[in-house]
């Protein structure tokens, strides 16, 4: 066992929307060779590379790496839908710490079309099936032309409410609290401030979401050089950012039975984070920094009580006192999050890993969240898996 996963380098390109960004493996060069030069290390050194994207043919991971080297090693191509990115470092940090390899490199980048997500293959069982049959049995028939993603969470989002009682200000001003991060963040999509009036005034999708609370579908890469220490210290690596826990959980019955807040992931994302805390010897009130998975505003809401940031019920007061921004308890998501800075589905967990490792070494500029010693990231993909990283830094 060679120790903690150390994180020399990390790297990104600005996310772009479909009609603007280059190719997949455009992306991916750019982000690889950003990784390289911020780890000091040359791909000659790259042991195994795990790659991850949703979107595209078998192999497209060996043709985006084949652009900056052919050396040779393992690639291996991840798919954990939108929790791909991390998926990807999830195994970079396995082959690490096992003492498989000594320097990995994690990748995750997508190519997206416009328009909803939606299947390719309708000729063969959905992974969906289940989810569906629990969606449709709570929901009754789907609206007309409604987008299935957004029914989901957006039924999670009402089921919420109806629990607890909020007003649908309470789930737009986290798309104002986004925009106002992402003003900061020349990576992302969208950076022009908005209202809540905006938000609320945006075209309705399905329950409390309006198309101003919805990511947009979005084209990018982010990339990770993982070292074990020894690597780090034998090399002279500045590797000062470890991943000191991290857990994946899949789905358990609770999923599928009639609640939807459960249905998009909150037991499994209360669970990866419990196993984190564990293990790190970190309390949620020791985080300072998240970046989470707000696909839509509601799962923002809910992911703040899957991870523990605040109890069950009080989301609402955590918005309103402004814990979840620059001043309050936590900042949560000073990318800009998905809602501003975009979802490449396989690129997302790597740019969130990158955000946070930028914070905890004071490199993130006007977004700079002072004083954090750790850091906490959430990445979700239905289907499904959790996975929750806590980061920290060290000598």
């Amino acid at each position: 066992m060679s120790g903690k996963a150390r994180i020399a380098g990390v790297g990104m390109v600005p996310f772009a929307t479909p009609s603007k960004a280059a190719p997949y493996d455009v992306l991916a060069t750019g982000a690889v060779k950003a990784a390289l030069s911020d780890a000091g290390v040359d791909y000659d050194a790259i042991q195994q590379a795990y790659v991850g994207y949703v979107y595209g043919d078998s192999t497209c991971g060996q043709n985006a790496l084949y652009n900056v080297g052919l050396t040779g090693i393992p690639v291996v191509n991840v798919n954990n839908n939108c929790s791909t990115g991390s998926s990807a470092l999830w195994l970079a940090r396995q082959a690490v710490e096992s003492g498989a390899a000594d320097v990995v490199l994690a990748l995750g980048f997508e190519q997206m079309q416009r328009g909803a997500l939606g299947s390719h293959w309708d000729d063969r069982p959905s992974p969906f099936g289940r989810f569906d049959e629990t969606l449709n049995r709570v929901q009754g028939p789907a609206p007309e032309n409604t987008p299935l993603a957004p029914r989901y969470f957006g039924g999670a989002g009402e089921a919420y409410r109806e629990k607890y009682g909020l007003g649908d200000d309470v789930f737009a001003r986290i798309a104002v609290k986004a925009r106002t991060h992402a003003a900061n963040n020349p990576y992302s999509v969208f950076r022009d401030p908005i209202s809540l009036d905006d938000v609320l005034g945006s075209p309705q999708i399905y329950g409390p979401l309006t198309r101003l609370q919805c990511c947009p579908p979005t084209c990018g890469a982010a990339a990770a050089v993982l070292v074990s220490p020894a690597y780090a210290a034998k090399h002279g690596l500045r590797a000062n950012v470890q991943i000191s826990a991290q857990a994946m959980t899949t789905d358990r019955p609770s999923s599928f039975e009639t609640d939807l807040m459960r249905l998009v992931g909150f037991d499994m994302a209360r669970e990866a984070a419990d196993q984190v805390y564990e293990t790190a010897g970190v309390a949620p009130e020791d985080i300072r920094v998240v970046e989470l998975h707000d696909c839509f505003t509601t799962n923002e809401l809910l992911t703040y009580e899957a991870l523990r940031l605040t109890p069950e019920g009080t989301a609402e007061k955590f918005i309103l006192d402004g814990d979840n921004t620059y001043g309050g308890r936590v900042v949560t998501n000073p990318s800009g999050g998905l809602l501003s800075k975009g979802h490449p589905l396989g690129a997302t967990g790597l740019a969130q890993c990158a955000e946070l490792v930028w914070q905890l070494r004071g490199e993130a500029g006007p977004r700079q969240v002072e004083g954090v010693n750790v850091a906490l990231q959430h990445n979700l993909g239905l289907g499904g898996a959790a996975v929750v990283s806590l980061y920290e830094k060290v000598a």
